[in-house]
């Protein structure tokens, strides 16, 4: 897993509060920092693999079990 620098909770958000609060969190960090989100949008995964696609932020790793979702983001 990797290390994150900043960490939110997004659990019980639906789309698009956890992209959201993603995004703005981005913003807090410098380049290269390490952002850990946790959700319960069964949507989470694919939101975000888009998400980082269209900003050019890295989705380092993404886990899914019992309907909670762990996403790391490295901020471009």
């Amino acid at each position: 897993m990797p290390v994150a620098d900043l960490e939110i909770d997004a659990t019980g958000l639906a789309c698009p509060l956890p992209i959201l609060r993603a995004k703005k969190a981005l913003a807090q960090l410098a380049s290269g920092q390490v952002l850990k989100v946790a959700t319960t949008d069964r949507n989470a995964i694919r939101d975000f693999q888009a998400f980082a696609r269209q900003t050019g932020n890295t989705l380092l790793h993404q886990q899914e079990s019992d309907g909670q979702g762990v996403h790391y983001l490295r901020r471009r």
